[in-house]
């Protein structure tokens, strides 16, 4: 039996892996990955190494063996069909016979774009029959402390969300709750709706930048066309762009406040302040 995670050298596979190292013996553990020099480090430390790209489902067979756990960390090539690359996932794990099949999703009330690959992913899981495990996570602190330079810069947070606000935590406590679904029991067929334990604003995230770091940093709120002109004028493409301004209307909506309770509950402790992944981030 072994514990096998896709995606394991990106961002959240990453803090997964090392989740697992802390809790079951490295040979237990199968990370999979497209290419094996980003996984070296993983490798050395014992861990099972399968090369396997979600666009090419021959790469997947036999990959998977029966009573094998499975995380499928969700893709993030927006333009290359990420329900069929999931797919490839879920028929391989079905045709393996594995104990459980573990997804990272998005929020069950969310209403943007980003959400239709996830729920469409969803109903391939449940058509599958397999046991599953549904990690609706919610958003990540990183996603607004990694991009920190244009803020300070100008000294302004800039974005179309109104007076939404956004139950947010770090992704490694997303990750850790993976590992306690992957390593623990009587998860099968559940659905978690996960978040932080404090729904935040854009002005107080602003504020918070502010008692920080000294600089008087303002919350710049713009209409959503503006947002989506202002990230494709920064070389994203133009439906990557609508898809991200369209997060944004949901968040003005309410639908990233969230605070179910299930995230801290799974890792047995309170998430992460979004204060503290700032602090993070301006150390590094």
């Amino acid at each position: 039996m072994s514990i096998v995670v896709t995606g394991a050298t990106g961002n959240l596979g990453r803090f997964v892996i090392e989740g697992l190292l802390e809790q079951v013996p490295a040979d237990q553990i199968t990370a999979v990955v497209r290419t094996r020099e980003k996984a070296a480090d993983f490798e050395a430390r014992g861990v099972k190494i399968a090369i396997a790209d979600y666009n090419s489902p021959a790469t997947f067979d036999g990959l998977f063996a029966a009573g094998d756990k499975v995380l499928l960390i969700s893709g993030n090539e927006f333009d290359k069909g990420r329900v069929g690359q999931h797919r490839i996932v879920i028929d391989a794990a079905k045709a393996a016979g594995v104990a459980l099949l573990a997804y990272t999703s998005a929020p069950g009330v969310l209403s943007a774009a980003l959400a239709d690959d996830h729920r469409g992913t969803e109903a391939a899981i449940l058509e599958s029959g397999l046991p599953y495990v549904l990690l609706r996570n919610g958003w990540y602190n990183e996603n607004y402390t990694e991009q920190l330079a244009p803020v300070l810069q100008y000294n302004a947070v800039t974005q179309a969300a109104g007076d939404g606000r956004v139950a947010s935590a770090a992704r490694a406590d997303y990750a850790a709750a993976a590992v306690a679904v992957l390593v623990g029991e009587g998860h099968e067929n559940t659905t978690y709706e996960l978040s932080g334990d404090t729904a935040w604003s854009f002005a107080e995230y602003a504020a918070e930048l502010s008692a920080q770091t000294g600089k008087e940093i303002g919350y710049a709120a713009v209409s959503v066309d503006a947002f989506t002109g202002m990230l494709a004028g920064a070389g994203l493409p133009e439906p990557l762009a609508a898809i991200l301004a369209g997060v944004e209307v949901s968040i003005e909506k309410g639908e990233l406040a969230g605070t179910s309770g299930d995230l801290a509950r799974l890792i047995g402790r309170p998430t992460t302040p979004i204060a503290s992944s700032i602090a993070a981030a301006l150390k590094a």
